[in-house]
Parts: C-alpha cells; sequence; structure tokens
C-alpha cells in the first residue's frame, strides 16, 4: 500500500512541472520588475515565524488557517505563514522604521490548513503590494491601480472591481449600539444577503426605526457609481462617520473611472471581506463568469501598532498560480542546442560561448537513450574545417 500511494500529494498541495514552472518564473520576474518600476521594493520575509508575529493585527481570521509547530529552541509557538500581511507590517514598523512612505512588495509561497474560497490550493504563491506611512486616497487609488496592472501583466485585463468600504458598516454598527455578538450576527446575514432574516432579525432587535432602515438599505445598495448617490440619501440619517466614508469611497471610485476608464466598476455596500482587519476601502477583482475573486486588498491601517510603529497602511495580493491558469500570454521555451560528448578545448569553449549567450546547450551522456529531438533540441553541435558551429538538427 505504502509503495502505491508514495507519489499522492496532500490534498490542496499541488507541484509544478517544467512547462509550469517555467512559465511561473517568467511571470514572476516580469511581475516584480513591474512592482520596482512603480516604486515598490521586493522584501522576503520567513517562511516560519513566531505566531505573534503572523498574527499580529489580522484578529482571528488567520488562526485556523495556520500550521503550527514548537521551536525546540526557545520553546515558544511557531507557525508556518498562511499570509505575508503581518511580516511586511513588522518590516515596515520594525526593521524600516522612517516616517517617510514606505512601498514594499512580496512573492512567495504560503501554506494553509484549509483551502480557502478563492481556489482549491492549500500552497498558493501569494503576490502583493504594500503602501505604509500614506492616509490620502491617492495611496488607495494607486494600490489599486497597481493590482489592475499586475493582472494585465499576467494577461487578465476584462475584470471587474468591486468596492465597498468597512466604515459604513461598523459607522451604523455603532449607532445601532449593536454589541459584538450582534454585530458579528448582523455581518453573517448580510454577507449571505439573507434579506428575510436580515429583517427578522431587525425586528427582534427593536432598534431605533432610522437606524434599523438604514442597515436594511445595505442589502440593496450594490450597483453601478451611481449607488454611492443613492447611499448617500438612503443614509442621510447616519452618523458622520458613514458620511465621510461614502465621501471616501466616491473620491476614489471618480478617480478610478478617469485613470481606468476600461475597468467597470461595481459597488457593494454589503460586501465586508475581511471587515475584522480592514477600516476603510476594500476592493476585489473578478473575472466574468467566476464567483470568487482573483485580486483583493483594502487599508487596514495601525495594523504595525504591536511592532511599535502604528501607521496608514493599504495593499493588495492575489495567488499567482491561479492567475497562471487564468492568463491568455503563454511562455514558450525555445529549443536546445544538442552537444557531442567530449573534453576537447574546442568543443567546451563553443558551449560556454553558447551558454554566454544565453541559449540552453545539452551535452550527449554515455549510453544516452533517445534522441536529441526528443530532449527538447532543434539544433546541434558540429565540427567543420573552421571549428565547432551551430547547426539545425
Amino acid at each position: 500500500m505504502k509503495s502505491q500511494e508514495a507519489w499522492l500529494l496532500p490534498e490542496g498541495i499541488e507541484e509544478l512541472l517544467p512547462e509550469q514552472a517555467q512559465q511561473l518564473e517568467a511571470l514572476r520576474r516580469d511581475l516584480i520588475d513591474q512592482m520596482r518600476s512603480w516604486g515598490y521594493q521586493l522584501v522576503i520575509p520567513p517562511f516560519v515565524d513566531y505566531m505573534d508575529s503572523l498574527l499580529t493585527g489580522m484578529g482571528n481570521d488567520l488562526t485556523l488557517q495556520t500550521f503550527t509547530l514548537t521551536d525546540q529552541i526557545s520553546g515558544r509557538q511557531m507557525g508556518i505563514r498562511a499570509d505575508m500581511t503581518p511580516q511586511i507590517a513588522r518590516m515596515d514598523a520594525h526593521q524600516l522604521k522612517k516616517d517617510a512612505p514606505n512601498r514594499l512588495c512580496y512573492l512567495g509561497t504560503v501554506l494553509r490548513t484549509r483551502s480557502d474560497d478563492f481556489a482549491a490550493s492549500r500552497s498558493p504563491i501569494q503576490c502583493g503590494a504594500e503602501l505604509y506611512g500614506s492616509s490620502s486616497i491617492n495611496s488607495d487609488i494607486e494600490i489599486i491601480r497597481l493590482m489592475l496592472a499586475t493582472l494585465s501583466k499576467t494577461g487578465i485585463s476584462d475584470v471587474y472591481l468591486d468596492l465597498a468600504h468597512v466604515g459604513i458598516y461598523r459607522g451604523l454598527a455603532k449607532q445601532a449600539g449593536l454589541d459584538d455578538e450582534r454585530e458579528a450576527a448582523l455581518f453573517e446575514v448580510l454577507q449571505r444577503k439573507a434579506i428575510p432574516e436580515l429583517e427578522a432579525m431587525l425586528a427582534e432587535w427593536s432598534l431605533d426605526a432610522n437606524v434599523s432602515s438604514m442597515l436594511r438599505a445595505l442589502v440593496d445598495l450594490n450597483g453601478d457609481v451611481d449607488v454611492i448617490e443613492t447611499a448617500k440619501q438612503a443614509l442621510a440619517g447616519a452618523e458622520q462617520s458613514v458620511l465621510v466614508a461614502l465621501e471616501n469611497l466616491a473620491g476614489i471610485a471618480t478617480a478610478l473611472q478617469t485613470l481606468t476608464p476600461e475597468t467597470r466598476l461595481f459597488i457593494d455596500l454589503a460586501e465586508l471581506r475581511g471587515y475584522h482587519y480592514h477600516n476603510g476601502v476594500m476592493f476585489s477583482a473578478y473575472l466574468a463568469g467566476q464567483g470568487q475573486a482573483i485580486a483583493w486588498g483594502g487599508r487596514y491601517d495601525n495594523i504595525g501598532k504591536d511592532f511599535g510603529h502604528a501607521r496608514p497602511a493599504t495593499g493588495f495580493s492575489t495567488d499567482l498560480k491561479c492567475l497562471l491558469e487564468m492568463a491568455n500570454t503563454v511562455v514558450t521555451t525555445p529549443a536546445a542546442i544538442f552537444a557531442p560528448s567530449g573534453t576537447e578545448a574546442g568543443l567546451l569553449s563553443a558551449i560556454a560561448k553558447c551558454r554566454d549567450a544565453g541559449e540552453c546547450v545539452i551535452v550527449e551522456l554515455p549510453e544516452q537513450v533517445g534522441s536529441a529531438s526528443e530532449l527538447g533540441c532543434d539544433r546541434q553541435l558540429v565540427k567543420n574545417n573552421d571549428g565547432w558551429e551551430v547547426v539545425a538538427l
């Protein structure tokens, strides 16, 4: 039984064969170069870290997603990163501590105890960017544009961008005087857009009629950008923080209409992905016909507080493996050059020259089975009167 199952992989864990790995690596390089052109510097956080660092600022959202182990040196609990955002926040707050904005990007494998609602993988290759040190909507707009540029670089451009703002729900929940239990229950119902259940819940709680009406309105406040004006009327009786959040959302949407007119915007005030750690605008990118987001992000100010340097932050992330599956671009691997086995100085020099020029050279092995073409070669090194030259097979 053991020998028959030795080749099986754990559920949700994938391996990439040469062609897939080549395409992914080419895309990884392109994305890092693109982010660098926007001013985002690459950082590489550790794969294993103390749990305190891995969960800081993320509430309990990642607790169940994180594999844990005990450090045999310190005796402290450690975890395998399920998300890199808290680690990047530590870098900004502690190692890179400064007042000027920090633009950081990252790309690497994370491991999760279970697959999330984005894909079946438990080992996504997380790619993202974070901008620290600015509370301006300009920083949110920049991050959203960079996310769209990342998708475009992958070959994905025909996307829907979903915008929401966590401050709207939080402000209304506060105005309604909801305790933590009721706020969580209402949040769960809103996510399912279960209108009859929502109406029954609000009636049972006997809230102020005006506040109850505004909470009920959230499930219907979705559509194109014009929904924001409808929301301003429906939520006119809300506290000031709600009105400020609506203005913030309107400013971001208006700017994106000008800067990325090809992107279709969708507003959904009941969409609360990442509600427990976001505190401003939230955004997700979707493809037509796809029920799950392919990239997402938002504002999460003060995530570095536990690291001693709280300041504004906004960012996005995506899974590179899933993007590659959806990409319209194909990376082709050039055919190789076949070289005979030998130690002649001229042959070794010719092989080295080809490799220095960026060519792949495969050297024949003793008692080799299979032809040069089977090895992916379309040319070969042959010796003539003038030395060694590359000729077609």
